[in-house]
């Protein structure tokens, strides 16, 4: 009886992932985007609101300072999260160009790899932390007034760096084998337990920044255990087997060969990050790195969309080029181009008509916050119309094994136009010239995005009309 059993479970299993596969392969375009777009938004937005409900109940409830200093925590975080995109992603994305050739074993062994670097590198990021951390607070703006909020914020951080890395790696590709919709619950249930464990431990246990960060800790726990009997049940596409559980040099530099281009766009991030902070207590004093949090906390829930719509469109692009299927991949990146450039500008416009109302939601009764805070939305996101059009880019070239050019475009505008503007714009311009900075760099890296996308899009069109036998128009 247990043979029949697990003869059913078997065949069950398989039933889902041809149906998973059948329709990265055949469901119409707009169809298959939105089923897989509406789980990762809610999903990432989840995510997303660990960091957002910490700022919020944080300033509200314990005042400027304390933001400021779990602020000045945020670029260590994203390092954090550049090694869990570092191996997630990495990992996502070639398990999506294996599904694409059919090919299981590979997809299986890219898994296995994946769970062992999780840990290695979770062990060095831990060991890291607590070595360099009071420089590293510093650097990113922790001041006399803000560094014991930083320090005690960050200490709880570090020790759950291992079930962060896990729960977001093994996230990231539950998703890319088309099981959006479980990658979302993992999100929303992790999230759930997030927000009233800050309430309780921040408002009624009066735990300050610490239970912040313990809040955030026990919901990833959460996380790690739910991906993990994901991993192990019948409705996984790739399983989770003990038998790849080991480390193939081959298969680790195929993954961090992709995952490379997040990792570095998030390490760019974290040292821009340090820059803007060096710059905004030069110009604007401490408050200012406060003000910097809310920005990037608004910025950060935009990004939400573009985000999720790479998550949407990366298994899609990634599965159709491996199949050679290039009609579907353009399909897939032309409408996620378009969907990106129309809500930035949607987002843009709201922003700019409320900014006050918006810096209200994170802090009250402090002016010069406020006004500090409506000064860097303002700027800081003046050109966000042009920065959903980038990020779709970059993501395709990542989805389709070309990391070289993912990285290129990722240092272009983190590092080679945005680091020279943070030296030559603030002497100027003074706290004006540390916002202007991004827009500036943003413009610059979309018009080079555009140039790549024509060149990329005149190649697909050769091989579309080579696949029907049809000279292409010149």
């Amino acid at each position: 009886m247990s043979c029949y059993w697990r003869t059913l479970g078997l065949a069950e299993n398989d039933r889902m992932q041809s149906q998973n596969l059948t329709d990265l392969n055949s469901k119409p375009i707009n169809r298959l985007m939105w089923q897989y777009f509406w789980p990762s938004f809610i999903g990432i937005l989840a995510h997303s609101l660990y960091n957002i409900i910490d700022r919020i109940f944080i300033g509200q409830a314990l005042g400027a300072e304390a933001l400021s200093g779990v602020t000045a925590v945020f670029p260590i975080m994203i390092v954090m999260l550049a090694f869990g995109m570092l191996v997630g992603l990495g990992a996502g994305a070639r398990v999506s160009l294996a599904l694409g050739k059919r090919d299981m074993e590979t997809a299986r062994k890219i898994l296995g790899n994946a769970v062992i670097l999780v840990f290695i590198v979770s062990a060095v990021v831990t060991a890291f932390g607590f070595l360099i951390k009071g420089p590293m607070l510093r650097l990113f703006g922790a001041g006399d007034a803000t560094m014991q909020y930083a320090n005690d914020y960050l200490n709880v951080i570090l020790w759950g760096v291992a079930l962060n890395q896990f729960g977001f790696s093994m996230n990231a590709i539950i998703r890319s084998e088309g099981n959006a919709r479980i990658a979302m619950y993992s999100m929303l249930i992790s999230a759930g337990i997030n927000i009233p464990l800050d309430a309780l431990f921040i408002l009624y246990l009066d735990m300050g920044v610490q239970g912040a960060a313990l809040a955030t800790i026990i919901s990833m726990s959460v996380l790690s255990v739910w991906v993990l009997i994901h991993f192990r049940s019948k409705r996984c596409v790739v399983p989770l087997k003990s038998r790849y559980i080991r480390l193939q040099p081959g298969i680790v530099l195929a993954i961090l060969s992709i995952g490379v281009s997040p990792f570095l766009m998030q390490m760019a991030g974290s040292v821009v990050h340090g820059l803007f902070t060096i710059n905004l207590i030069r110009y604007g004093g401490d408050l200012a790195v406060g003000a910097m949090g809310i920005v990037l906390s608004v910025t950060f829930i935009v990004i939400t969309f573009f985000i999720a719509l790479n998550m949407a469109a990366q298994p899609i692009i990634g599965y159709n080029h491996g199949a050679g299927n290039f009609s579907r991949v353009k399909k897939t990146l032309t409408r996620a181009a378009i969907a990106a450039t129309l809500v930035s500008t949607a987002a843009w416009a709201l922003i700019h008509a409320m900014p006050a109302l918006i810096v209200n939601v994170f802090i009250r009764g402090d002016d010069e916050v406020m006004a500090l805070g409506v000064q860097g939305l303002r700027l800081f996101l003046l050109m966000l119309p042009v920065i959903g059009f980038q990020v779709v880019v970059g993501n395709y070239f990542q989805s389709i094994g070309k990391p070289s050019t993912a990285i290129f475009l990722t240092l272009l505008r983190q590092v080679i136009v945005l680091i020279p503007l943070l030296f030559i714009l603030p002497p100027i311009l003074g706290l004006s010239g540390v916002w202007l900075a991004a827009p500036i760099s943003d413009t610059v890296a979309a018009i080079v995005c555009g140039i790549l996308l024509a060149v990329e899009m005149n190649k697909i069109n050769k091989r579309i009309a080579s696949s029907r036998n049809v000279t292409p128009h010149p």
